[in-house]
């Protein structure tokens, strides 16, 4: 059964079209990614699927209630997570928690034991009469987290919540993530960073509010088409420039010292015979199993996207 299932889902502000007829289903007990860079259409969606924002047009169905007519209904078994998550900072983790235990009605028989095993679970007991505010990024997130959790809902729909937070704190909060999946949640999380996505049960790239691609990241890295090679150079911006250049065609990615570098044409002795000619010094070529990331660079360059747009940093 699907936990979440759009049919052309659309939202309009004004003459913009933020979401194009999105078509998805996330299946019971999994972590599924919608994944696209700031613009993409990630928190519009998010937003439509917690009730908060109605569809211009379109279905949505969570756990076979349907939005937005049964919002109010649908609260009970979403846990929504948004980018700005609603902490009172001169309330302590305890009173956030209580405080969003009120909202949601849970009964005073259950609190106590949901209350232990949240902060347990979050690692933050020790920080529990701790001001909200004079907390980390890392276990602000978490508080949200067990915030969103408080009246155990079946589906949690997380809007990049890990966006600003520290390496460290990104792993600890996956990891929670994963204890909740042990125990049958179905999340939904979006995410800029494509490392995240690799994560994933299944994944979906969105850009400019249209599905790209989807599947599990297997299934969206087979989509990719060409062949992967990695170059590394000491010159990597120049070598860079040059690849664009020699093979337009190409999508070209810089990530430090290296380039990944997908195309239908091209191959690692035309890259070396490429960046020879131009004077440009290598000191490494090899085939590589394409990332997530290698997809959704060539998905743009083929959507015609500048290279300075391309041209990103590893997360």
């Amino acid at each position: 059964m699907a936990a979440v299932r759009t049919s052309g889902l659309r939202r309009e502000f004004g003459g913009t079209v933020a979401v194009h007829g999105l078509d998805l289903e996330v299946r019971e007990g999994e972590i599924f990614g919608l994944v696209g860079p700031d613009g993409a259409g990630k928190s519009t969606t998010m937003r439509m699927l917690a009730g908060v924002l109605d569809p211009t047009a379109g279905r949505i169905e969570i756990n076979g209630i349907r939005l937005p007519e049964e919002a109010e209904r649908s609260k009970e078994h979403v846990g929504y997570m948004s980018q700005r998550f609603g902490l009172y900072p001169d309330l302590t983790v305890l009173e956030n928690l209580l405080f969003y235990a009120d909202i949601y009605g849970v009964l005073r028989s259950k609190l106590q034991a949901r209350l232990d095993r949240l902060l347990e679970f979050s690692q933050l007991a020790p920080f529990r009469d701790r001001l909200a505010g004079n907390l980390s990024g890392g276990m602000k997130q978490k508080l949200g987290l067990a915030c969103a959790l408080i009246h155990t809902p079946r589906v949690l729909l997380l809007d990049e919540p890990t966006n600003g937070v520290d390496p460290i704190s990104r792993r600890d909060f996956w990891r929670v993530l994963y204890e909740l999946l042990r125990e049958g949640v179905t999340i939904f999380v979006s995410t800029a960073y494509l490392d995240e996505a690799e994560r994933c049960n299944r994944v979906a790239l969105l850009h400019r509010g249209r599905l790209i691609a989807s599947g599990t990241p297997d299934e969206v890295r087979k989509m990719l088409p060409g062949q992967s090679v990695e170059v590394l150079s000491a010159d990597p911006r120049n070598a860079a420039r040059c690849l664009r250049e020699r093979f337009p065609e190409a999508a070209v990615a810089l990530y430090g010292d290296r380039l990944h570098v997908t195309s239908r044409n091209a191959g690692m002795e035309d890259l070396r015979s490429a960046l020879a000619s131009a004077e440009v010094a290598v000191t490494g070529v090899r085939s590589i199993k394409p990332s997530l990331e290698d997809v959704f660079v060539s998905v743009l360059s083929d959507a015609s996207e500048s290279p300075a747009e391309s041209e990103r940093a590893a997360p």
